[in-house]
């Protein structure tokens, strides 16, 4: 009995101390961890550039009549082929064999679904709704707790919109660039990130404030060659086009941390600066809040300045989590700290305000929605209903459930909207998209209702 106890020992008995100091290695330093991270951009780069032309560029996959007729234009594969046929100055596609199917790039997908949505059926939803003359919804995606899927679901989020037509911004306010690198964007420094942006409102705050200060005869505080160079800089040009038609990105890279402890320097020195105003009115003075329909904000796994800011801008929040007791536990703890921050910028800022007999602050959102990422329904449905339970309408009754597509679109540097169908059996991508388009339909739910709501007290405000 003895004999057979020993040989099921846990592995973590009768370690050899020589052995485990033999194979230890050297003690580790800090060049070490340049040497790590330079493997690791090695790494990077080369998986990268497996989703890479010979250009070193991306390129968008072609859509097949089959899948334009399916997922993207709702019309019979027969009066699609009849439509081109009696319109040939509409994009045709091509044929990789004679007599095969025909291919169309997104960008012909789009003239086509602005052909049938101006002489189709007025039935039926050829073009996205976005009400005449409201502005774009931003979209924040955020969770402090890391691995819960959160790049990811904004990325395909914004793909899908795409893909239903919308022009859409990717903002990336996440240092690690995540979301820069599945859009291929390339960011040299900080100044190709948001952080000009945030330096350029606080630059104007502080020419206001340097006005009056000479008004009252005081001595102006000067501006530093960092503030004077972020005056000229304009969002525009800070936005990449990426190797989808319509979606576009400010990208981020690692210097977009400096701004974590610049910010509160800033602040400091200026008091009355609201710097949670920064990306919004930012964005909205240079136009993008028009030029785009939708604007989604990845945001830094942390509740720090930038996460704050994208916060703030947010019209629709949206926390990704697992259903799991630690990350339910984390995603309370994460709205325990909205709580507190938001409430104390309010509470500061409402004293001034009731003193002075101004409008008060008050944040608000359209929506805040937690959903459910990764889901297993043979292991998690039990724990994923009892969150339901707490949480009510915050959380999305729809579950983002993990497919073979998922794993295997990952590993070819490829978002599930990019991954070519051939490459994989039918009934898996016509699964692995389901549960990404389910979690698009709950998302656009809550953006045409936010639109709508906005668009009827316009009206009634108006009247």
């Amino acid at each position: 009995m003895r004999a057979e106890t020993r040989g099921i020992l846990p592995p973590y008995f009768n370690i050899d101390p020589d052995s485990a100091c033999g194979a230890l290695g050297a003690p580790a330093s800090t060049p070490g961890f340049g040497e790590i991270a330079r493997a690791c951009e090695a790494g990077r780069a080369d998986l990268a550039s497996r989703g890479l032309e010979e250009s070193g560029t991306r390129r968008l996959r072609l859509f097949s009549t089959w899948e334009i007729t399916r997922y993207l234009i709702p019309v019979a594969t027969g009066h699609f082929r009849r439509v081109l046929k009696q319109n040939p100055q509409l994009p045709q596609g091509r044929s990789e064999t004679e007599g095969g199917a025909k291919w169309f790039t997104l960008d012909e997908v789009l003239q086509l679904r602005a052909f049938f949505g101006h002489e189709g059926s007025k039935a039926k939803e050829y073009l996205p709704y976005r009400p005449k003359g409201q502005p774009a919804k931003m979209v924040a995606v955020a969770n402090f707790k890391g691995g819960v899927g959160k790049t990811s679901t904004a990325a395909h989020l914004a793909m899908s919109a795409a893909l239903d037509g919308y022009k859409v911004l990717v903002v990336d306010l996440d240092s690690q660039g995540s979301m820069t690198s599945i859009f291929g964007g390339r960011v040299e420094d900080e100044w190709q990130t948001v952080f000009p942006l945030v330096a350029r409102h606080y630059a104007r705050y502080l020419r206001g404030e340097n006005q009056r200060r000479l008004d009252r005869g005081e001595v102006p505080t000067p501006l530093d060659d960092t503030l004077t160079e972020a005056l000229d800089v304009a969002a525009s040009s800070l936005v990449q086009k990426t190797h989808w038609p319509n979606i576009d990105l400010i990208g981020a890279q690692l210097n977009l941390y400096w701004a974590e402890f610049q910010i509160p320097v800033w602040r400091m020195q200026a008091r009355g600066w609201k710097l949670w105003d920064a990306l919004t009115e930012s964005l909205e003075a240079d136009g993008l809040l028009d030029a785009y329909d939708v604007i989604f904000l990845d945001t830094p796994p942390a509740l720090g300045y930038l996460t704050i800011n994208g916060l703030a801008a947010a019209d629709i929040l949206l926390v990704p989590l697992g259903a799991s007791f630690l990350e339910f536990d984390s995603t309370g703890r994460f709205f325990d700290m909205l709580h507190s921050t938001f409430g104390s910028i309010e509470e500061a800022e409402n004293l001034a305000a009731r003193a002075l007999g101004r409008e008060e602050l008050k944040f608000e959102w359209d929506a805040v929605r937690a959903v459910v990422t990764r889901y297993d329904g043979t292991q998690q449905a039990e724990l994923a209903a009892l969150m339901q339970a707490y949480l009510g309408q915050v959380l999305s009754p729809h579950r983002q459930g993990f497919t073979a597509l998922i794993g295997q679109a990952g590993e070819q540097v490829q978002g599930i909207y990019e991954a070519d169908y051939r490459d994989f059996n039918r009934e898996t991508y016509v699964r692995g998209r389901e549960t990404f388009d389910a979690t698009y339909a709950a998302f656009k739910q809550l953006l045409v209702g936010a639109w709508r709501r906005d668009e009827l007290a316009q009206q009634a405000a108006a009247e």
